[in-house]
């Protein structure tokens, strides 16, 4: 229906008690370059469609609008550990929620940023990701699951699922980028290769979070493989927008709540 938010999910996350949604662009109210489900309240979108936009997906998870929670997103690995929803003013500074508490759905945003949501079914205990390159060097991945261990769960336990991002075919960096990632890991060189543009790589951000995952002891993952910036019916892009100089962009939103 055109009035229901529109989104993906991951068959490694389905489980008893378990509501994920790795939401689309489509079936909302926003217009313009925010067309339609734009659940970025860090955009110049009207406020009150974006708060439209995000009740219709909390409604898809089955909850009230309130308890869809996402954070003031940094491109950092800080992790905010929670059991009740927070005050539109109060969002906390992070890009990663965990929990274990039924009835709440954690949220990240993201427009060609990963987002990884997480489950440990035994444990009941949840965990929400926002991985941009910055975040996923400084450990954001790694940082949620040790997060998500200290309410109970087991790292060999948990699965996790990345939604849509930014594929290799469209994420051309320049050495400066590639250097930095030389510095931290010297693994990572196989996260690269070379442009048709001189001088010019391109990055793997979906290889990179499931190596990651791996190095934080996930035992399962699943890869969405969807490209965010190559399929502009369905997904808002950071990168797109950029290079068609446009003056603003969508937000897409990823959740996930113990039921």
């Amino acid at each position: 229906m055109m009035d229901e938010a529109e989104f993906i999910t991951a068959p490694l996350l389905d489980a008893p008690g378990l509501r994920h949604a790795f939401f689309t662009r489509r079936g909302g109210v926003s217009g313009g370059v925010y067309a339609s489900l734009n659940g970025g309240v860090g955009s110049r979108d009207a406020p009150e469609a974006v708060d439209e936009n995000r009740a219709r997906m909390a409604a898809r998870l089955g909850l009230p609008p309130d308890r869809l929670v996402v954070p003031y997103q940094i491109h950092s690995a800080e992790v905010a550990t929670i059991s009740a929803p927070w005050a539109a003013d109060a969002r906390p500074r992070c890009d990663a929620l965990v929990t274990a508490t039924p009835g709440l759905a954690l949220g990240v945003t993201g427009a060609d940023c990963a987002m990884i949501l997480l489950v440990d079914p035994e444990a009941r205990v949840v965990g929400a990701a926002h991985a941009g390159w910055k975040g996923a060097l400084a450990g954001v991945v790694e940082a949620t699951v040790a997060a998500m261990a200290r309410l109970g769960a087991a790292p060999a336990r948990i699965r996790a699922a990345l939604g849509p991002c930014i594929a290799q075919p469209s994420y051309e960096v320049g050495p400066e980028f590639v250097a930095a990632f030389a510095a931290a890991d010297a693994g990572s060189a196989r996260f690269f290769v070379e442009s048709v543009n001189e001088g010019r790589s391109m990055f793997d951000l979906h290889g990179y979070i499931g190596a990651r995952a791996a190095r934080a002891g996930v035992g399962a993952f699943e890869d969405s493989g969807l490209d965010t910036y190559a399929d502009e019916a369905r997904f808002f892009s950071y990168r797109r927008t950029t290079h068609r100089k446009e003056p603003d962009y969508g937000r897409l939103v990823s959740a996930i709540a113990l039921a």
